[in-house]
């Protein structure tokens, strides 16, 4: 079709009717928000020539996409929860801060409720013979470089068949397994006692890698372990590192690699003296640095629905 009619009367009318821009009740943000969105998408319709069969090939995504509730997931894998990052970044550095972990995505496996230990956490619940001990310690200081007591650190990731326990779809992980947090003592240290994460893929028939295929994308992740770090007087950081030698680092579908979320992997002995399940286990160092408030406010703070459990 080359007849335009976006910018007709007729369709701007119906913009504004179907976001009731005009009325006086309803939320003016999301009015204002809705209106540029369905916009814009009426403006690609036309200027794309897009069928009415595309159209609702889409909107019979979007079914499958709530279907398997995978929204959050998709929004990694298309780029949406990295772009959020960059414009983060952006504001920090409008505003002069610097430094601190670098930030990356938190994805959509994160769980509330897991247990909080003083210092060292063991967090391997269940056994798991495809995967080898890890140590993660560190310490959590400010931008000051002092350390930071009381903060608490938040940990999780999958196991050695790519799943996350209460996602897990063979059923077969404890409501916690490879999930605890750490407050951290006056020295400002953290050990999280765990087993080695390996990479995982999107479900292959879900409607990620459906949209992913179309795109002749893979839906692979490296091996990772996420990382929630918060303090009274510092701002929330959510971020994760990557395993050392994933072949995957640089070739992320969710987009969440940086340089210096990629520490060193050590192979230590003594492990059965620390609890582990095997005296050879692998260690990885790494300090969190939490940048301050901004006007005595942590603006890093975002609200999207999180699942919860009960230990």
């Amino acid at each position: 079709m080359t007849t335009k009619v976006f910018d007709t009367k007729e369709v701007q009318e119906l913009l504004r009717a179907a976001a009731n821009v005009d009325g006086r009740n309803g939320d003016a943000r999301f009015k204002q928000i809705f209106q540029r969105l369905l916009s814009d998408l009426f403006k690609a319709i036309d200027d794309l020539d897009i069928t009415p069969d595309e159209v609702w090939a889409g909107v019979n995504y979007l079914n499958k996409l709530g279907q398997d509730g995978e929204a959050a997931l998709l929004a990694a894998g298309i780029g949406l929860e990295k772009y959020l990052d960059i414009r983060m970044d952006a504001a920090d550095k409008a505003v002069g801060i610097e430094g601190g972990t670098p930030r990356t995505i938190e994805g959509p496996l994160y769980v509330a409720g897991a247990p909080v230990r003083d210092g060292v956490a063991r967090i391997d619940i269940d056994p798991d013979s495809g995967a080898g001990p890890l140590v993660i310690r560190g310490t959590v200081s400010g931008a000051d470089g002092k350390p930071v007591a009381g903060a608490l650190v938040e940990c999780w990731h999958a196991n050695s068949k790519g799943f996350y326990s209460h996602f897990d779809p063979t059923g077969e992980q404890s409501e916690f397994n490879l999930r605890g947090a750490v407050r951290t003592g006056a020295d400002g240290k953290y050990e999280i006692r765990t087993l080695m994460p390996v990479g995982y893929g999107c479900p292959p028939h879900g409607a990620t890698q459906q949209l992913l295929n179309a795109l002749a994308r893979h839906g692979n992740r490296p091996a990772h372990v996420h990382f929630f770090v918060t303090s009274e007087h510092c701002r929330k950081l959510t971020t994760q590192f990557n395993i050392e030698g994933d072949p995957l680092i640089w070739d992320d579908f969710a987009y969440a690699t940086r340089e210096e979320l990629i520490p060193h992997v050590v192979e230590r002995t003594g492990g059965l003296a620390l609890g582990l399940k095997a005296d050879s286990y692998k260690e990885i160092e790494f300090d969190f640095v939490l940048t301050p408030l901004v006007s005595g406010k942590d603006n890093q703070i975002v609200q999207r629905p999180r699942a919860a459990a009960t230990a």
